[in-house]
């Protein structure tokens, strides 16, 4: 394997062990609970972005903050994308947002269920308007593919913005105890313009969604098990 494949593999030393300072694994560590084991083929591996602008330019890193690729999970083949919190927080930019849309399209095409592991800070708005317009074409496609694939979105960060929407308009929804968040907006945003005071989880916690909202079908304690459920869940088992 050439460096740059290594490099897009391992990423930072020191953003991996932020990841698990919070408790939470990296997007290849969750990839490897959810496939058969090693039986995982990543696209797109050394995508960057190409934006210019608040130092962006001189930030490149591979993959830009996604991984994307199919697999077999029980012997049958899976497609997905893991959003990558170490890079950029995860956020959706435009070459993040074309990687997603190549691999929906396959799952579509080939009939096949798709699973997103959700762990980002929503549009990258350092991107601003095509940010955004990658977040459309997201929307499209979970539109495109209802009723006709699998859909299963499994929260495990906080997700913000379009990493709520998108993962609201797919079949099934997992969370996690402790690290799973979806919010439109989050806790300073709201204290500003409502003056109320609202913790993370409070806002839009595991606890919320699976015990008020209804917007989660599935709570669990920890992700190792989580995405064991979610491995049963893809394949009818």
């Amino acid at each position: 394997m050439d460096s740059r494949r290594l490099e897009a593999r391992d990423g930072s030393a020191g953003a991996t062990e932020r990841q698990h300072s919070r408790g939470k694994l990296t997007a290849r560590e969750r990839l490897a609970l959810l496939f058969d084991d090693g039986i995982f083929h990543e696209i797109g591996s050394l995508r960057r972005h190409q934006a210019r602008g608040f130092g962006l330019e001189e930030n490149r890193p591979y993959t830009d903050g996604v991984v994307t690729g199919w697999g077999t999970v029980h012997g049958e083949v899976v497609y997905c994308f893991a959003h990558d919190f170490r890079i950029f927080g995860g956020s959706l930019g435009k070459s993040h947002a074309e990687k997603i849309h190549a691999v929906m399209d396959l799952a579509l095409q080939a009939g096949r269920p798709l699973v997103s592991l959700n762990d980002g800070a929503g549009a990258r708005i350092q991107e601003g308007v095509t940010a955004l317009a990658g977040y459309g074409g997201i929307f499209a496609r979970h539109v495109r593919a209802s009723g006709r694939i699998p859909q299963i979105s499994v929260m495990l960060g906080p997700c913000a913005g379009g990493a709520a929407y998108s993962p609201a308009l797919t079949d099934f929804i997992f969370v996690v105890d402790g690290v799973s968040q979806m919010y439109i907006t989050g806790p300073d945003v709201v204290r500003s313009v409502t003056g109320e005071s609202v913790t993370h989880d409070g806002l839009g916690g595991a606890t919320v969604h699976a015990g008020q909202s209804g917007v989660a079908h599935f709570r669990y304690t920890d992700e190792e098990e989580c995405l064991q459920e979610g491995r049963d869940c893809c394949t009818n088992r």
